[in-house]
């Protein structure tokens, strides 16, 4: 986990000062259409109770979404070994998919080819594409890299022989209780997907902390009360479904307590805590400015390349390639209708957000 974090730290403190080197002259040179204006919709007394409501309403939203899978364990039908759970977790995948490209690949494309940037470099090269395209290929060095790590760290290397180590009986002792008896090991097989189930949920979690913290700084740095207005509806529907999706993941990790707990704040509080830092920052925040534009843009590029990653890698691919769908033609029609579902909703989000 300190890898990874480490890992998109040092990218975002590359894009901040990418943004700082590249726009100290530029700030000077703002068109006359990229000026911070005022009047209209822009009213900032009135902004300041819609964000306040904003922080309140998208915590407890976020709180329900993510806690849901949790909480609903206990009911039979919602058992991660049944369909039904393999839907709805479908129809999150589907809302994550929906997130990176339809809300922040297109807002990143925005804000890297506005005409509030120099015609150089900005105009001339694709930089959405590129970082989204880098974030991709890191996402997938990191998900590898840390899956070997964390295999021989908890002594599961995957061995030709269906055996198992001291590593995979403490793993099982403590995999929430799916064993009977006298508790029974897991198979190296079971240990290894167990592994995979945990490095999904890290890296799906911190692209998602990565995207909230921006969204949640652009509505806190904003007075505009015409877009607030709709665009807390949709954050608060975007917090609760990809809550269940990240909420799924981590039930399948089968976490303790305390580590499910840590998840679920960092989820629940990063929106808010966006908001709250953009409120702090608007008096010299300028989302049209050189060096919001650019460092906004991205880290936006970087969160839509890892969030398409893990819905379309380490989400649906892996459970539409996996026994339980591959066995079942109508299950996978069911969760392609699901995925559809999904991802319609948050493309209708964006009419909105």
């Amino acid at each position: 986990m300190a890898r990874i974090i480490f890992i998109f730290i040092i990218l975002i403190f590359i894009s901040i000062f990418t943004s700082q080197v590249l726009s100290q002259s530029e700030d000077n040179q703002v068109p006359e259409e990229c000026r911070q204006k005022s009047g209209g919709c822009n009213d900032k007394a009135a902004a300041l109770p819609l964000k306040i409501i904003a922080i309140a309403s998208i915590l407890v939203t976020s709180m329900i979404g993510v806690c849901l899978p949790l909480v609903t364990r206990s009911i039979p039908a919602l058992h991660p070994d049944r369909s039904l759970f393999v839907v709805v977790k479908a129809f999150a995948a589907g809302i994550i998919l929906a997130t990176g490209f339809m809300h922040v690949l297109p807002d990143s494309f925005d804000m890297l080819s506005s005409i509030c940037l120099p015609e150089k470099p900005w105009h001339k090269f694709p930089f959405t594409g590129f970082v989204a395209m880098l974030s991709t290929i890191l996402t997938l060095m990191v998900d590898s890299i840390t899956t070997s790590i964390y295999s021989r760290k908890n002594g599961s290397g995957i061995n030709p022989e269906n055996q198992v180590t001291g590593g995979d009986r403490e793993m099982a002792m403590t995999s929430g209780g799916h064993s009977h008896g006298h508790h029974a090991p897991k198979s190296a097989t079971g240990v290894s997907q167990l592994l995979r189930y945990r490095v999904v949920a890290m890296v799906l979690e911190l692209g998602i902390v990565v995207h909230s913290v921006v969204i949640g700084l652009s509505l806190g740095a904003s007075n505009n009360t015409c877009t607030i207005k709709p665009l807390v509806a949709a954050l608060c529907f975007h917090q609760m479904f990809e809550g269940m999706g990240l909420g799924g993941c981590i039930l399948q990790a089968e976490y303790k307590l305390f580590k499910k707990a840590i998840m679920v704040f960092f989820f629940s509080v990063t929106t808010p805590f966006g908001i709250a830092l953009g409120l702090a920052l608007s008096k010299s925040y300028r989302e049209n400015s050189p060096r919001s534009l650019i460092t906004v843009g991205l880290l936006n590029a970087s969160s839509a390349g890892l969030l398409i990653y893990m819905a379309l890698v380490d989400l649906l691919a892996a459970d539409f390639m996996g026994p339980k769908l591959q066995g079942s033609i109508k299950l996978q029609i069911k969760s392609y209708i699901a995925v559809l579902l999904g991802a319609g909703g948050m493309s209708l989000m964006a009419k909105w957000a």
